[in-house]
């Protein structure tokens, strides 16, 4: 399996490692394009790969073409490779917002797969939602669930309209986590926790808290209800986020994703 990234970002270089490091490919196997010099160099220290500024020149040496880019760079690719590919070649696409009809269109070029990874797959623990075309043959199905596995979960759909749903909730979702995990620190901080000490509960109860509704099979809600206790001190927090409005206010986010993600794409 020859793969060819076009576009050396963040989340490219995540599934570049994942592949090697589980010896899907080898760096011999594996070329790289980015119009960026200090990212070439980067990447062909860290990971002895083949890399070049020519997008046209990695077509030559793949099987899978891996789009890397930022969406607002996908119209001049697309441009530059249109009637470049040949029959046989898997494009697969983890451009925010790229619909599968645009690729295949832009491209001339009919076997296409759109993923959305999100960045706890730059260290093995990230999940992917991903659909195909149907001229996707079922081994290039096999390479692509392989590809998307070696960083964490794959999940397949049918239908390409989830993946601007996936970039709301999965893709956009460590943002909320992080975002929610500062807060709180921060609370810790203001109650008079050491930093040190507030960050490393904050840590540990949301890595506890996701392995338990993971290996119990239970709800989040149950799991949620089993731990409030009427009249306690989980009881009073959860009544400050009701009075909020903190689950509408997830709602809302979440749909402000989604409109973006489809904004993207048009």
């Amino acid at each position: 399996m020859r793969l060819a990234f076009i576009g050396g970002g963040n989340m490219g270089e995540a599934v570049l490692s994942a592949v090697l490091h589980i010896g899907l490919a080898t760096p011999s196997a594996i070329s790289v394009s980015d119009v960026s010099e200090a990212r070439r160099q980067h990447i062909e220290q860290e990971y002895g790969v083949y890399v070049t500024a020519s997008n046209p020149d990695v077509l030559t040496r793949s099987d899978i073409v891996v789009l890397a880019i930022k969406p607002q760079n996908l119209g001049g690719v697309m441009v530059e490779l249109k009637g470049q590919l040949k029959p046989g070649q898997l494009v697969l696409s983890i451009i925010a917002g790229a619909k599968i009809d645009t690729l295949c269109l832009g491209l001339n070029h009919n076997s296409v797969v759109r993923a959305m990874p999100n960045t706890p797959a730059q260290i093995g623990m990230g999940v992917s939602v991903w659909a195909a075309t149907a001229a996707v043959t079922e081994q290039q199905r096999g390479w692509v669930s392989s590809i998307l596995g070696a960083m964490g979960k794959e999940i397949y759909v049918t239908d390409g309209k989830y993946i601007d749903m996936a970039t709301a909730v999965s893709g956009s979702g460590p943002a909320y986590v992080f975002l929610f995990m500062e807060s709180l620190v921060e609370a810790a901080v203001h109650i008079g926790l050491p930093r040190d000490i507030a960050r490393e509960l904050v840590l540990e109860t949301l890595l506890g808290s996701g392995h338990l509704v993971q290996k119990s099979g239970k709800e989040p809600s149950e799991l949620r209800r089993m731990v409030t206790s009427p009249g306690g001190t989980t009881a009073e927090a959860l009544l400050e986020f009701e009075k909020a409005g903190f689950s509408a206010l997830v709602l809302q986010a979440v749909i402000a994703a989604y409109n973006k993600a489809r904004s993207l794409g048009e």
